[in-house]
């Protein structure tokens, strides 16, 4: 399924690039088990291969994720009560259990929030509670944006600049090697900095000798 989804998402091109990327994202966000974070890595290996811009691949991974994270706080907000009571849920939520999420997220719900955007297993279900515990919306989208304005490009940007070997960092991000990850996310912007700092000191070398 994952590879299919990748193939499907590398052979589109032009508009449909976009819709693609926020479609799959959507049904992320509302809690099909797809790889949102492999999907943000080949939208930038699609902006490695020309067929997208690099902003607007941002702009549509932002608004697609967070998109999908609000139906699904809106689904817990307005059926989790019912839901959660419910044969075969009751059975995994208890009263006591559910008690501790809703005094979980009223103390550190931001918090829980941010951390389950690099959660792939627990994204889904911690937002439809964020919903179903009473969290206000502005709240929860609020910390949810913090988190994608870091996930969302930073994938994105993986996938664009290191689109030369972009199966390797699938491969990493499929896994879960976030220390890869970290260290690919660090190493750019210390390489876009040490050639800057070269080229000004090539440039004040050429000035010297000119004079």
């Amino acid at each position: 399924m994952e590879q299919l989804l990748i193939q499907l998402l590398s052979s589109s091109s032009g508009v449909g690039v976009y819709g693609l990327v926020f479609a799959v994202l959507l049904c992320c966000g509302l809690g099909i088990p797809l790889p949102e974070d492999v999907v943000l890595v080949t939208g930038g290996f699609l902006v490695f291969l020309g067929e997208a811009r690099l902003d607007a691949m941002i702009l549509t991974g932002l608004v697609g994720i967070l998109l999908g994270d609000s139906i699904l706080y809106f689904f817990g907000h307005h059926f989790g009560e019912s839901l959660s009571c419910r044969w075969p849920a009751r059975l995994l939520l208890t009263p006591s259990k559910r008690k501790k999420v809703m005094e979980g997220f009223a103390k550190h719900g931001e918090k829980i929030v941010m951390i389950a955007r690099f959660m792939p297993g627990v994204r889904a279900v911690t937002y439809f509670f964020a919903g179903s515990s009473g969290m206000s919306y502005f709240r929860f989208v609020f910390f949810d944006s913090l988190a994608a304005l870091v996930s969302a490009p930073l994938f994105i940007f993986l996938g664009y600049h290191f689109g030369a070997r972009i199966d390797w960092v699938i491969q990493a991000v499929r896994h879960g090697q976030w220390t890869v990850i970290l260290v690919l996310a660090a190493a750019v912007p210390l390489w876009f900095g040490f050639r800057q700092a070269r080229r000004r000191w090539i440039e004040r070398r050429a000035a010297r000798g000119v004079s």
